[in-house]
């Protein structure tokens, strides 16, 4: 393949650092389109606009939308002639299955799946512990790991078939230590560990896997995307759109006697 064309979008917003550098990464070696949201998205899910605004930007356009509307309108819209998909780097892991629904970076990759068009959602996880993990990875050079890995990933996924098994790969890298991180094919930790209190008017929900990644102490074996970012890999996990289903015989009972109850 010659120059891959991408377009890249993300939650974070077009103006974030992790945007940047994965932009300049990819920039590289690739035709690279920016199709992002012009304020943070987060945690939107797969939510749709029926319109959006859009504004030119340097690196391309900015969308007054969620994820799922910039890659909707990237490409059907804006730049319809493009190899792959790229959403990231997200400030933030995004691991675990239960997670996949929620995070916009992720829903951006999936959305593409549906225009059977190869799509990579790239997240950093940072650690907790003393200060806000918000106030942390600020610097391009912190998100080393994962534009090491979108770029190696972009430049030989295609070639190698990977998308002719899988319709988009979600990764997840940590940050930077002394030496290259090690690349690992993962599968979703199934873990959830999501805790509600009342408290006067309020409940407040906590997950309380961060905490426990923090502390080291998880269930989830090896070959889970969880277990390889705790142990400092970088996490890679193919994976399929729409939702896959199974033959349920139960159901099938069930449906056949419907009309007679």
């Amino acid at each position: 393949m010659g120059t891959p064309r991408i377009l890249l979008t993300n939650d974070d917003g077009i103006e974030s650092v992790g945007f940047r550098a994965l932009y300049d990464a990819l920039d590289e070696f690739a035709d690279v389109t920016a199709v992002a949201p012009a304020e943070d998205k987060s945690a939107v899910g797969r939510a749709m606009s029926h319109e959006v605004d859009v504004v030119e930007h340097e690196l391309g356009y900015a969308i007054h939308g969620t994820p799922a509307d910039c890659t909707v309108a990237g490409l059907e819209a804006l730049c319809p002639s493009v190899d792959m998909v790229v959403a990231g780097c997200n400030k933030g892991a995004n691991l675990g299955a239960y997670v996949l629904g929620r995070s916009g970076t992720v829903s951006a990759a999936v959305e593409a799946a549906f225009f059977d068009v190869p799509a990579m959602a790239f997240s950093l996880y940072v650690p907790g512990g003393t200060g806000d993990w918000r106030d942390k990875a600020t610097d391009p050079k912190d998100y080393r790991e994962a534009t090491n890995a979108a770029s190696y990933l972009a430049e030989h996924a295609l070639d190698a078939g990977v998308f002719e098994q899988a319709d988009y790969l979600n990764v997840n890298a940590p940050m930077p230590a002394d030496d290259p991180a090690e690349m690992v094919v993962t599968a979703p930790s199934t873990l959830y560990d999501m805790t509600a209190q009342h408290e006067n008017s309020t409940v407040h929900l906590v997950d309380r896997v961060w905490e426990r990644m923090r502390d080291g102490d998880i269930p989830d074996p090896d070959g889970t995307d969880r277990r390889a970012i705790v142990d400092g890999k970088i996490s890679v996990s193919p994976l399929t759109a729409p939702h896959t289903t199974h033959h349920h015989e139960s159901l099938d009972a069930l449906a056949e006697t419907y009309r007679s109850n």
